[in-house]
């Protein structure tokens, strides 16, 4: 909508639209979009997130740097100006099969456990996500488990209080 709006007052004024490579229907730009609200959801979009995002861009959908970080940088803004998850969804559920869209599940995981965990923001948030593509709570929590296994564990405390902190007494 906005986007129609901002080619109207172009075109009125005279003004050249800007050329945008991902246009709002574009199924990417939908699961980018739900990717960096993940990452930003907790309030705290550390390097390791930003990294694998745009590792998971390249990745999946084939993308040099620069045209990750356009990207990217148009799903940050297309988050910013949405009011809910439907036009992201229902874009990627017009674009994708049942395993396409289970694909975006997991990627939103891999997002949330970029840093290492995933917090009660980040779990609701792809829960809600997860829903509107039709996924089902089955397959939603299959996918965590497939990318939590791959998070590598911190080392186990070793010291003098190691037999405390094991039991929870430290």
């Amino acid at each position: 909508m906005f986007d129609a709006l901002k080619t109207f007052i172009a075109e009125v004024s005279g003004a050249e639209p800007l050329a945008r490579r991902f246009d709002e229907e574009d199924y990417r730009l939908a699961a980018v979009a739900l990717l960096v609200h993940v990452a930003n959801v907790d309030g705290n979009t550390g390097l390791a997130e930003r990294r694998r995002l745009k590792t998971l861009i390249g990745e999946r959908f084939g993308l040099d740097p620069e045209a990750a970080a356009e990207l990217i940088a148009t799903a940050e803004q297309s988050d910013r100006e949405a009011v809910d998850f439907y036009h992201f969804t229902s874009v990627l559920k017009r674009a994708l099969d049942d395993e396409g869209r289970q694909k975006i599940v997991e990627m939103l995981w891999d997002i949330a456990y970029a840093d290492g965990t995933a917090d009660e923001f980040e779990e609701n948030t792809i829960w809600r996500i997860a829903e509107l593509l039709g996924v089902s709570t089955r397959d939603r929590v299959l996918l965590r488990q497939r990318v939590a296994g791959r998070v590598p564990r911190a080392a186990p405390f070793e010291g003098p209080w190691a037999a405390a902190a094991a039991k929870g007494k430290a």
